[in-house]
């Protein structure tokens, strides 16, 4: 039963996401900016926080 309520949320989001690119193509590239700048800064701050290790530490 889990199995399909998964299913089911998959493609509800998949029609939400095409809904919104058909809609509105310029707000649906505004998700997808804001979505990889999101993931930017977090590995950005994965990168920074290695280097901080590699360092020993030192405030």
């Amino acid at each position: 039963m889990a199995v399909n309520a998964k299913k089911i949320a998959v493609y509800v989001l998949v029609v939400f996401a095409l809904y919104v690119i058909i809609t509105d193509p310029e707000k649906a590239a505004d998700y997808v900016q804001i979505g990889f700048e999101g993931i930017s800064n977090a590995a950005q701050s994965v990168g920074d926080f290695m280097t901080w290790i590699a360092d020993g530490a030192k405030d």
